[in-house]
């Protein structure tokens, strides 16, 4: 479980970031993630994460805070890693929403959507499972 609270704030040029604050902050939002491994691969884990609070970017700065960024993000991840990883590649942040749940606003019906890994990352994942990361 990662309970930090995250500060949003605007850069000059008006994009949005958030950054990981002190439970002290009066800016700070208080933001849980829970995290559990469904894989381990050289290299990298396959994580299975659920959100309990709607922060902007969550997952993308918990995850770093933690010393693990998600593989493919150009704005809170590790850059290096990711440049090697687009040559090889990934050309994307390797993060999907597998699992959507939600009560309907009008009925109340708890709806459940799934969706499968896209293509390209099920392939990063085939060649990690093979022998090493595809960097």
């Amino acid at each position: 479980m990662i309970d930090l609270p995250l500060h949003k704030y605007l850069l000059a040029d008006g994009e949005r970031r958030v950054k990981v604050v002190g439970k002290d902050d009066p800016d700070g939002m208080r933001s849980i993630t829970l995290v559990k491994v469904q894989e381990q691969l050289p290299g990298y884990s396959l994580l299975e994460v659920t959100i309990k609070t709607g922060r902007t970017h969550q997952i993308r700065v918990h995850r770093p805070a933690r010393g693990h960024a998600i593989a493919g993000d150009d704005k809170y991840g590790d850059f290096e890693l990711n440049k090697s990883l687009q040559k090889a590649g990934l050309k994307r942040m390797f993060l999907h929403a597998w699992r959507l749940q939600f009560d309907h606003p009008a009925s109340g019906e708890r709806l459940a959507l799934q969706a499968p890994l896209p293509p390209e990352l099920q392939k990063f994942i085939a060649h990690a499972r093979l022998a090493s990361p595809p960097v």
